[in-house]
């Protein structure tokens, strides 16, 4: 399975800064992030971006968080 280099976007600043790219295995798929005590999920909702290097890539936006029960 190929994987796809997606953008990040909204969700906690301290994971932005840190994980501004993901990869995903389809474009269709959530993008479940660890962080703190739980994981934050972005999904693509059909925008894109254009890297540095002039390729385009999904963008990726924060919709929700669960907690890791303990």
């Amino acid at each position: 399975m190929s994987k796809i280099k997606v953008t990040l976007s909204g969700g906690p600043t301290e994971l932005i800064e840190r994980h501004r790219e993901w990869t995903v295995g389809d474009i269709a798929d959530v993008a479940k992030v660890s962080f703190g005590a739980g994981y934050e999920h972005f999904t693509h909702e059909g925008e894109f971006t254009t890297t540095t290097g002039g390729a385009t890539q999904p963008v990726f936006t924060w919709c929700g968080r669960t907690r890791v029960a303990e």
